[in-house]
């Protein structure tokens, strides 16, 4: 077992970034728990590279170049971390790549012009965390649970897109695809006025569409995972999938606003997916 002050750097990251998916995550069993909130840091590290580069111990290809030679990085807790991630689930390096591939896709594409763009880049950066996380919380993944986990990953990442268009518009990056823009008559002025009109609600509510869509596709197959795993991933989704109900109740000022789930709407996702929990245990013992 990995050094425990070690992973505590890792929780730390994912506790300070990401609340809903501490909160989902961390009632999982050891080891499991554990290697998500290591394979959570190195993410967040490949992110920060490129969003936060300032404040980022390290530059993409720097990280890139590390983890190719993982057996010999040294210089921060997430080498040791990752060294015993691999020697304990039966994951390999590719998802890893294809996420840093996606992240470096920020550096030269800042505007998509169409959703097949799009969908290769949330593919890479987070369909990619899906296949991370997969050898960790299923023990027997067939190819069609693969699908479904990369799928899962690309919903919560188009709700990214949409809960931050405020912040790339900021950063000089458009993610909406021209190609969906003029499909809802929302020009690239409208854009960069920071435009609410009901063109543009119209165009989040298309692109929460898909959102859903990819949802339900991620959803599928849940009951071949082992409960707490399926609690799990089922948290994290209802969670993510809130965010898309905060904005509209913000009346999708994604421009200004960072739309939040509120503790109340959290308590009711947690009760839900404890009952289904809990009805499935039922059944499973019936049978």
């Amino acid at each position: 077992m990995i050094h425990s002050d070690l992973v505590v750097h890792c929780e730390e990251i994912m506790k300070k970034h990401s609340a809903s998916f501490y909160a989902a995550f961390k009632s999982l069993p050891s080891p499991r728990k554990e290697a998500v909130f290591v394979i959570y840091a190195f993410c967040r590290m490949i992110d920060d590279s490129v969003d936060e580069p300032e404040s980022s111990p390290y530059t993409l290809d720097e990280l890139e170049g590390l983890f190719e030679n993982l057996d010999h990085a040294e210089g921060h807790f997430i080498w040791p971390c990752l060294r015993w991630l691999f020697s304990t689930f039966p994951i390999e390096k590719g998802p890893f790549f294809k996420q840093i591939a996606g992240q470096k896709m920020d550096l030269s594409l800042t505007v998509y012009q169409s959703m097949d763009q799009l969908e290769i880049y949330c593919e890479r950066v987070a369909g990619s965390v899906g296949e991370m996380l997969l050898p960790v919380l299923h023990d027997h993944p067939t190819p069609e649970v693969k699908e479904a986990g990369i799928y899962l990953g690309k919903a919560m990442q188009i709700v990214n897109i949409i809960r931050d268009v405020g912040e790339d518009l900021e950063r000089g990056r458009r993610y909406i695809p021209t190609e969906w823009m003029d499909q809802y008559l929302y020009t690239q002025s409208d854009f960069e006025e920071k435009a609410i009109n009901f063109h543009f609600k119209r165009l989040m509510n298309g692109l929460m569409g898909l959102a859903h869509n990819w949802f339900e596709k991620g959803l599928a197959n849940l009951d071949s995972y082992p409960a707490q795993s399926a609690f799990s991933i089922k948290l994290a989704a209802g969670y993510y999938a809130a965010i898309m109900e905060a904005i509209k109740i913000n009346d999708y000022q994604v421009f200004e606003k960072r739309a939040v789930v509120s503790d109340k709407k959290k308590k009711a996702i947690y009760l839900s997916a404890l009952q289904d929990a809990l009805g499935n245990e039922a059944r499973s013992i019936e049978a």
